[in-house]
């Protein structure tokens, strides 16, 4: 009895250990992953996404690789401009693996490759150049560099999708100078917007005083035009006046001249009319005057008759 249990122990932990090697031989292979296995050390192939079953002891896993784009960014790296400056440039390179199996067996460790290689890439392409030019390419730079590590990871497996230069750090005497360039090309642009401001001032002033003369002389003309206007009304109205005043005396004249002709007034009559004529004439005012000789007579009768009477 004792024989058969501790057979059936024996069996059930063969059967539990068969169950846990055969577990162990199902794998999933997840999502952006893959699976490089070996058997028997040489390589068995490349497992993509999904259920797979490997051979016990012999088929082992070699490396699990990451198919989704990563980032790593390098330290500082010292590199020497054309013009001697040297100074330090930190880059940040995203790369994808294409390959698992060049990945894998291409390099030892890919990442230090990759260091390795931006390192040398950079101080080649940065010793092409000035100061100037490095602080203004990185476009340009950013292109090169990730032209050139493409080409040199190709063989490993990998593909450099972008690199960017994430900080150039020059010396600090070469800070302390491009601060100070920096410092006075503001003011030269602060004493260039103030000119201009300026000037735009005096030229708006001299529009208003130019605008106000114009408004002024309008105004001068306006008002010499009415002034004018209303001289002619008075002189019109003046003229109208003694238009009408002549037509009066004329009516006037007319009317005595034919209310004598009604009355039939005799010669001696119309003389003495005539005489009182001359004298509302003179006024008082005329030092000379013509008098006909038919009412100079008459002018004598009549003195003599005014002495006689008043004898």
């Amino acid at each position: 009895m004792e024989i058969s249990m501790n057979g059936a122990i024996v069996l059930l932990f063969i059967l539990i250990l068969i169950i846990l090697v055969l577990a162990s031989c199902i794998k999933i292979v997840p999502q952006a992953q893959a699976y490089v296995v070996e058997r028997l050390g040489a390589y068995q192939g490349t497992w993509s996404v999904g259920l797979k079953v490997k051979m016990p002891f012999i088929d082992k896993i070699a490396k699990r690789v990451n198919l989704k784009e990563q980032v790593v960014d390098f330290a500082p790296q010292p590199v020497i401009t054309k013009d001697n400056v040297t100074m330090r440039i930190d880059t940040v390179v995203f790369f994808q693996i294409t390959d698992p199996k060049l990945y894998t067996y291409g390099v030892e460790n890919p990442i230090m490759a990759i260091e390795n290689l931006t390192a040398t890439t950079l101080r080649n392409i940065i010793g092409d150049l000035e100061l100037d030019q490095t602080l203004t390419s990185r476009e340009t730079i950013n292109t090169k560099m990730r032209s050139s590590l493409d080409v040199a990871t190709d063989p490993w497996g990998i593909k450099v999708t972008r690199v960017e230069l994430k900080n150039i750090i020059p010396p600090a005497a070469i800070q302390d100078a491009m601060e100070k360039q920096m410092k006075a090309e503001r003011e030269r642009r602060e004493s260039i917007l103030r000119a201009e401001g300026e000037k735009k001032s005096t030229i708006l002033v001299a529009e208003g005083k130019k605008q106000s003369a114009i408004l002024e002389a309008e105004a001068e003309k306006q008002s010499a035009i009415l002034r004018a206007e209303a001289q002619k009304e008075k002189m019109i109205r003046e003229a109208e006046g003694e238009a009408e005043a002549i037509l009066k005396v004329q009516k006037a004249t007319a009317d005595g001249i034919r209310f004598v002709k009604e009355a039939e007034a005799d010669e001696a009559v119309l003389k003495i009319k005539s005489l009182e004529a001359f004298e509302k004439a003179a006024d008082g005012k005329a030092t000379k005057i013509i008098i006909p000789s038919e009412i100079q007579g008459l002018a004598g009768m009549l003195a003599s008759a005014k002495e006689v009477l008043h004898s």
